[in-house]
């Protein structure tokens, strides 16, 4: 359980911050930079939420919620002794990759197929979904990237992937499910 009951503690004041396991390392580490993206993503996706409504509105407060389980899961080391933590470490599984991907194939089964590549806009919605796709592939770059230097879950870097691709076909159905998409014209402005 988390209690808050004062905010700023000054433990952070030297630059360096505490990890999920009490260890304590640099605020611009590799590990800090990939789960703080993952906050500034949940944040864009919070934005996004303005315009959403009904069904797509639901599914994009499983994935705040489940952002904030990655978030947990990236501040975290020590993959190999989780089974004896005190408390077990919150990790993401393969079942919440599996969501998104049976979200994707729903959402997909209402677009028509592309024959150009899309440009970021179009709705509201849709531009805001774009930004949170790409804060999405940046978050898993650096997952990717922290993954060469030190143990991480595989199933953070897979939820990532997916939920960039989730946020490009959401995109697509905030579009008028596609029928308001804006294509690229290759060499358009020449």
């Amino acid at each position: 359980m988390v209690v808050l009951n004062k905010i700023y503690t000054k433990t952070g004041d030297a630059g360096e911050t505490a990890l999920g396991n009490g260890s304590r390392v640099a605020k611009h580490s590799l590990r800090v930079t990939a789960y703080g993206t993952t906050d500034e993503l949940n944040a864009a996706v919070g934005m996004a939420r303005l315009d959403a409504e009904g069904e797509l509105d639901k599914l994009l407060s499983l994935i705040q919620n489940d952002l904030f389980d990655l978030g947990a899961d990236l501040c975290r080391p020590e993959m190999e002794n989780d089974k004896d933590a005190e408390y077990p470490p919150l990790r993401i599984i393969d079942a919440q990759v599996d969501r998104l991907e049976a979200e994707i194939d729903v959402m997909n089964d209402k677009l028509e197929s592309l024959r150009s590549f899309i440009l970021p806009g179009g709705s509201a919605l849709a531009a805001k979904l774009h930004v949170c796709r790409t804060v999405a592939r940046r978050a898993e770059r650096l997952c990717v990237e922290l993954a060469t230097m030190e143990e991480i879950n595989p199933a953070a870097v897979k939820y990532l992937n997916r939920l960039s691709d989730w946020f490009f076909v959401a995109g697509r159905i905030a579009n008028n499910n596609g029928a308001d998409d804006v294509l690229w014209v290759p060499g358009a402005n020449r």
